[in-house]
């Protein structure tokens, strides 16, 4: 397969694999190497790059041969092993990347015989879009591989699913995907810390003062409508070690309870035992607007009341001007907390006392800490 052949898009998916404690700001160093490849790169923080190999100048190499070239790029010049996949959309590009082991690459030619060999094996579950819920459902009639789908009449799964998202679904089962490479620039982050008064032992502590960040996270995203793809977990010591791990996001979101589930998976990857933790901080990487989401076909049954009492709560502090609903779990603590927010780009700091999130009548509450939050 060519890259510079004027009839195809070439996609190139690249995966880095970060050192867990590795500075925030690597990507930076990856997108000045990929530019020098091509223009067309979208950074996708905290580990993935996506390029266009469609539109460059002439490097006398096929796409195997630059993609090779760019992650041996990687590894010499930044220490960064990487998984690669090349495909003639975005879709299949990231779906071959996905299958691929670091220091590897897949490569799907553009020929309809090798997107078929490649997609039609694979589990529907892998497919963008298709949540437990609709794999469920699909397995339920038999479609157990994408090639199954990619059989049915388009009508046919329109009345499995619903119009919209069997349409959706026969589409990409067939290897469709028109989404091209935006690039932009370095994406906003949105943090917020929590800082214990003590240093604290109890992991329920830790997984509390997490889900408050996160439900902190959600309602900032929400309020500036924007939706976050990665997540980052800081945890600072008694000793003033931190450690930090980051994750992609299954999908770009502005939700709580999902940004919370994430929140728990980076704490639980740490493996901590008794640890003496001063503060925890989670960030939002990879802000984007709301709109650009993209929505799983169906959500699980099981997300259905969180995110209904999330949108009851949102509305509840737009009319009064202060949280007023909260996750139950963080009612225990009793002591108003101190929240500092500083603004990208101003020397204003704005301070307010709030309350410590409740699925109770508001009251004065004890508190274990205070949180800041900041904007770059």
């Amino acid at each position: 397969m060519n890259s510079h052949d004027r009839g195809h898009r070439t996609v190139l998916h690249l995966r880095f694999v970060l050192p867990g404690d590795g500075d925030a700001g690597l990507l930076e160093g990856v997108r000045a190497l990929l530019e020098n490849i091509t223009p067309r790169v979208e950074i996708i923080e905290p580990d993935t790059a996506v390029l266009d190999l469609g539109a460059l100048p002439s490097w006398n190499r096929d796409a195997r041969g630059l993609t090779e070239l760019i992650q041996l790029r990687a590894l010499a010049l930044l220490g960064l092993h990487s998984a690669a996949g090349v495909g003639p959309n975005r879709m299949l590009a990231a779906m071959a990347c996905n299958l691929t082991p670091s220091d590897r690459r897949t490569i799907i030619d553009h020929s309809p015989d090798a997107i078929a060999a490649f997609l039609r094996p694979r589990p529907v579950r892998e497919l963008p879009g298709v949540g437990s819920k609709t794999a469920a459902t699909l397995t339920s009639y038999g479609l157990h591989r994408v090639g199954d789908v990619a059989g049915l009449p388009p009508a046919t799964l329109q009345r499995l699913l619903g119009a919209r998202a069997g349409r959706t679904l026969h589409e990409r089962a067939l290897g469709h995907d028109t989404t091209t490479v935006a690039p932009s620039p370095t994406p906003a982050s949105i943090s917020t810390e929590h800082r214990f008064t003590r240093d604290e032992l109890d992991p329920a502590a830790h997984r509390r003062a997490l889900l408050a960040l996160a439900d902190d996270l959600g309602t900032q995203l929400r309020t500036s409508g924007q939706i976050a793809a990665g997540l980052t977990c800081t945890i600072r010591y008694a000793d003033h070690t931190s450690t930090r791990r980051a994750r992609t996001l299954p999908e770009a979101t502005q939700h709580t309870v999902l940004l919370a589930r994430t929140a728990y998976t980076l704490y639980e990857s740490l493996g901590l035992q008794r640890a003496r933790v001063r503060s925890i901080a989670l960030r939002a990487d990879a802000l984007r607007p709301a709109e650009e989401a993209t929505r799983q076909l169906t959500l699980d049954s099981g997300d259905e009341k969180p995110l209904a009492i999330e949108a009851i709560a949102d509305r509840a502090r737009t009319r009064y001007g202060s949280p007023v609903i909260y996750p139950a779990t963080l009612a225990t603590s009793r002591h108003d907390r101190q929240q500092t927010l500083a603004p990208t780009g101003r020397g204003q700091t704005i301070t307010r006392a709030e309350a410590v999130p409740a699925a109770v009548p508001r009251r004065p509450a004890t508190g274990d800490g205070q949180r800041s939050r900041s904007r770059w």
